[in-house]
C-alpha cells in the first residue's frame, strides 16, 4: 500500500488577481472547501508467519486465496515447491501483516518446503473430507511437524470441501479424535468454495498465537518471524536439527 500523496490544490494562477490567502502564495481554503492531508497508512505492529500443509489436492491454495483475495478457482493447478500471499487483519487492538505460506504437497518437493515450517507461528494442516488417503497422510505431516516446527507453532487440523457432504468418508468424530491426540491442536471443519470457516481458521490461529504469549515476547519475536518478502532461493536454507520431544501419537 502506498502513502495518501497529501497534494495541496493550487491556486487559480500567479498574475490573475486569485485571492491568494497568505504572504507566501499558498491557498488558504476553509469551511467546505478545506481538505486534510492524506494520512499514510498505519504500519504492522507485528509481522508473523503462517504455514499451510498437507496432501495434494485438499484446497491449501484455495483456502488461502479464499482468504487473501475472496477467490476460488474451481481448477487450481498444483503449487510447485511454495507460493506465498500478504494480508492485513486487526486482532486486539494490534495490526498484523500475515505472510500465509502455501506448500505443495507432494513427497519430492519436502526438501524445499520443510526449511519454512522453523520459522512459522502458526501451522495449518489441511485433508480433504472426501478423500480417505488425505486422511490417512496426517502422521506423515505430523512427523515433519515434529521433525523441524518450532514446538512454540500452534497447530490448527482443518477437514475442507465441506460443501462436498454427500461424497463425505471422514466423520466430523474421526477428524476432532485425531486432533485430540496432539497437544495444543485445534480442529475444525471448512469450505473454500462456500466460504464457510474460512476466515474463522486463520483469525482464531492469529488470536490464539496472541493470546498464549505476553507483550514482550510479541513485539520480540514475532517482528523478527517475518521472511523476506523477495523471492525465495531455490536452495532452502540450513534446516534446524530435528526436535527431541515429539508431538505425534
Amino acid at each position: 500500500m502506498e502513502p495518501g500523496s497529501g497534494l495541496q490544490r493550487r491556486g487559480p494562477g500567479l498574475g490573475g488577481g486569485g485571492g491568494l490567502g497568505s504572504a507566501g502564495g499558498s491557498p488558504a481554503l476553509s469551511g467546505p472547501q478545506a481538505r486534510r492531508r492524506k494520512q499514510p497508512p498505519r504500519p504492522a505492529d507485528f509481522k508473523l508467519q503462517v504455514i499451510i500443509i498437507g496432501s495434494r489436492g485438499v484446497g491449501k491454495t484455495s483456502l488461502m486465496e479464499r482468504f487473501t483475495d475472496d477467490t476460488f478457482c474451481e481448477a487450481c493447478k498444483s503449487t510447485v515447491g511454495v507460493d506465498f500471499k500478504i494480508k492485513t487483519v486487526e486482532l486486539r487492538g494490534k495490526k498484523i501483516r500475515l505472510q500465509i505460506w502455501d506448500t505443495a504437497g507432494q513427497e519430492r518437493f519436502n526438501s524445499i518446503t520443510s526449511a519454512y515450517y522453523r520459522s512459522a507461528k502458526g501451522i495449518i494442516l489441511v485433508y480433504d473430507i472426501t478423500k480417505k488417503e488425505t486422511f490417512d497422510d496426517l502422521p506423515k505431516w505430523m512427523k515433519m511437524i515434529d521433525k523441524y516446527a518450532s514446538e512454540d507453532a500452534e497447530l490448527l487440523l482443518v477437514g475442507n470441501k465441506l460443501d462436498c457432504e454427500v461424497d463425505r468418508e471422514i466423520s466430523r468424530q474421526q477428524g476432532e479424535k485425531f486432533a485430540q491426540q496432539i497437544t495444543g491442536m485445534r480442529f475444525c471443519e471448512a469450505s473454500a468454495k462456500d466460504n464457510f470457516n474460512v476466515d474463522e481458521i486463520f483469525l482464531k490461529l492469529v488470536d490464539d498465537i496472541l493470546k498464549k504469549m505476553p507483550l514482550d515476547v510479541i513485539r520480540n519475536e514475532l517482528s523478527n518471524s517475518i521472511l523476506s518478502l523477495q523471492p525465495e532461493p531455490e536452495i532452502p536454507p540450513e534446516l534446524p536439527p530435528p526436535r527431541p520431544h515429539v508431538r505425534c501419537c
